[in-house]
């Protein structure tokens, strides 16, 4: 059962659409700070996109974004390697929501306001299980009404550098399972310069990133089948990450 309320579901669509009135400011800006103030490069930029926007024509169903987690700002990164800003202040719905830690990014006034026009839902990990709960069915909410999301499945960042099975927070699954025809994309992203997890990477790093795009399902059901479709996810995340280092051989 959803914990959501009425006023919380309004809630939800003026945000949406606060984040969409100003989009054509906050997105290029976020896009140029990445490119020109840090220097970020990602190689293969052009396949990425193609092959992203010929996902969104193909499939306008419910779309979540599951990634390896290492730095702060993975989610901007993503966000950029798989379209152009121009691109998401026309399509906004396909800028994913994301929910970053509490403590990190919305800790005063102006970071809880920033974060709120920039498409991010605030959790605490490891907080009160309830509001977990809220926010995970804010995301499934939103997706619902044709918006992608973005998590990341192992709960925090990484901290030996690689990806943590053992430490898989079961919320994707729980996500999957609530939305019949939900598709994961599938992300492993990496600087060249990142051996194990930082708040920023390196300043003029340059990042390999690989995607790849599954429908999970469980013929389990309750909690079993939310833990097996999450184990489904960080597995096809693991194998994007085999791939990465098998090239480098």
């Amino acid at each position: 059962m959803s914990t959501l309320s009425e006023r919380d579901r309004i809630a939800l669509r003026i945000q949406r659409e606060v984040g969409r009135f100003f989009g054509p400011l906050w997105i290029p800006l976020i896009a140029c700070a990445l490119r020109f103030g840090f220097g970020y490069r990602i190689r293969g930029v052009r396949e990425l996109r193609q092959r992203f926007l010929a996902l969104r024509r193909e499939f306008d169903g419910p779309l979540l974004i599951c990634s390896n987690h290492l730095t702060m700002i993975d989610s901007a990164i993503i966000a950029t390697a798989l379209a152009p800003s121009w691109w998401y202040c026309l399509h906004f719905s396909a800028l994913a929501w994301n929910i970053p830690e509490r403590r990190n990014f919305a800790s005063s006034y102006i970071n809880n306001a920033l974060v709120y026009l920039v498409k991010c839902i605030p959790i605490v990990r490891g907080g009160d299980r309830k509001d977990i709960a809220h926010v995970l069915d804010s995301l499934t909410y939103l997706m619902g009404l044709g918006e992608v999301a973005l998590i990341f499945p192992e709960g925090g960042r990484s901290r030996t550098g690689r990806v943590e099975i053992g430490s898989a927070a079961y919320g994707v699954g729980r996500i999957v399972k609530t939305l019949p025809g939900c598709r994961v994309l599938c992300v492993y992203l990496r600087g060249d310069g990142q051996d194990v997890h930082s708040d920023l990477p390196v300043r003029g790093d340059q990042f390999d990133m690989e995607f790849s795009c599954i429908e999970p399902t469980s013929e389990m059901k309750g909690m079993r089948a939310t833990r097996d479709i999450s184990l489904q996810i960080m597995n096809e995340i693991v194998a994007l990450e085999a791939r990465y280092f098998d090239a480098r051989q």
